[in-house]
């Protein structure tokens, strides 16, 4: 372990301390400027979090949290729109997918929303929160996490620069000739989503609203450690 992974451990626990130390009020702050500003949270939350896992990943495949052209800043400006988008994709799919499944079955419009919506734990919640994960993950997941890739690799062709992110994207080149389908579609599409996506979502779906988009940023750190070290560290 080196000097920069302790600078790292201190970091993350001088964030996390405020969340249980009652006295500082932190805690019940954070719970309503999620409730009142819940796209301004989702921003910073992916902003901080997804980043996070991608400097983990990096750590973990060449050694260091960063490097020339990595772009922290761009990346998270990146992250924190997707997490606003992430945001309402979560909102869109918990409303629609209930009423699609009453017009499937026949039942009285409200009836799942009732289900899904109780505190308690029960298999038809459960039941609703995977259908909800499935089909915003076979949806949205797929035109996200290829736009993030493309986002990935305009930052690196800009050296890693808030300018450069700014640049006009050439999404074209980047289609035809820099992205790798075989890892795309064959692991980052094809496997994390139906093998991690779905399950761990259907997770998030089941956890208090406030907590679900800080989870599915967390669910972002893990995927990021998933895929360095599926793909091997050179470190």
């Amino acid at each position: 372990m080196k000097k920069q992974d302790f600078i790292l451990i201190i970091c993350v626990v001088v964030v996390l301390a405020p969340f249980f130390i009652p006295a500082t009020g932190f805690f019940a702050w954070f719970t309503r400027a999620t409730a009142n500003h819940a796209y301004i949270m989702a921003f910073f939350k992916f902003a901080i979090l997804a980043t996070l896992g991608e400097m983990l990943a990096l750590r973990i495949r060449k050694g260091v949290y960063n490097e020339p052209g990595f772009g922290i800043v761009p990346r998270m400006m990146v992250w924190g729109f997707l997490g606003m988008c992430i945001a309402m994709a979560m909102v869109i799919f918990k409303t629609g997918v209930p009423r699609f499944l009453e017009t499937v079955t026949g039942c009285e419009a409200g009836t799942y929303a009732a289900i899904f919506s109780a505190e308690q734990l029960t298999w038809g919640k459960l039941g609703i929160a995977f259908a909800v994960s499935v089909l915003m993950n076979s949806i949205f997941a797929p035109v996200m996490m290829t736009f993030h890739k493309c986002t990935d690799i305009h930052i690196l062709d800009n050296g890693g620069t808030v300018r450069g992110l700014l640049r006009p994207m050439k999404m074209r080149e980047i289609f035809a000739t820099k992205v790798n389908w075989d890892v795309q579609w064959n692991v980052v599409i094809k496997k994390t989503i139906p093998l991690f996506w779905f399950p761990a979502h259907t997770i998030t779906f089941i956890l208090p609203p406030t907590f679900q988009v800080l989870f599915a940023a967390l669910l972002g750190v893990a995927l990021g450690l998933i895929l360095a070290l599926a793909g091997g560290s050179k470190k």
